[in-house]
């Protein structure tokens, strides 16, 4: 892990996104969270220069005006984005959307968890790995 990883979390759903920073703050006080609440304000936020760029995306599918692969594949298409791994963090597991989010770009598909524990053991899992190497 990082020093102090920055996540960002895009997700339409604003208790979603809470439960997500009390677990990253449970593993870990020096990850540091943006939050966008749909891809539209992701892609905003990535381009605006106001904050640093992420060093993980975790990315919902299914949110209004730009979806989640919709955001994914804008991310794979700027030269400055391309490097940051892409989690897909969403509620459903179809097997289209697994291939089609990997195809595109998606380092990870993860399905939510449901427990604070196993919301936690996925953010400690991401932010472990060496995604540069893949």
């Amino acid at each position: 892990m990082k020093g102090n990883p920055v996540i960002l979390m895009v997700d339409d759903d604003e208790d979603d996104r809470r439960l997500f920073f009390e677990a990253a703050h449970e593993v870990s006080n020096s990850i540091r969270c943006l939050s966008a609440e749909d891809g539209e304000k992701a892609l905003q936020l990535l381009h605006s220069g106001e904050s640093p760029l992420p060093d993980y995306i975790f990315l919902d599918l299914n949110m209004p005006r730009i979806n989640g692969k919709q955001c994914l594949e804008e991310i794979k298409k700027t030269q400055n984005l391309l490097h940051i791994p892409v989690i897909i963090f969403t509620t459903t597991r179809r097997e289209e959307d697994v291939e089609e989010t990997k195809r595109l770009g998606a380092v990870e598909f993860l399905t939510k968890p449901v427990l604070f524990e196993d919301i936690c053991k996925a953010i400690s899992y991401v932010i472990s790995e060496d995604w540069k190497k893949n």
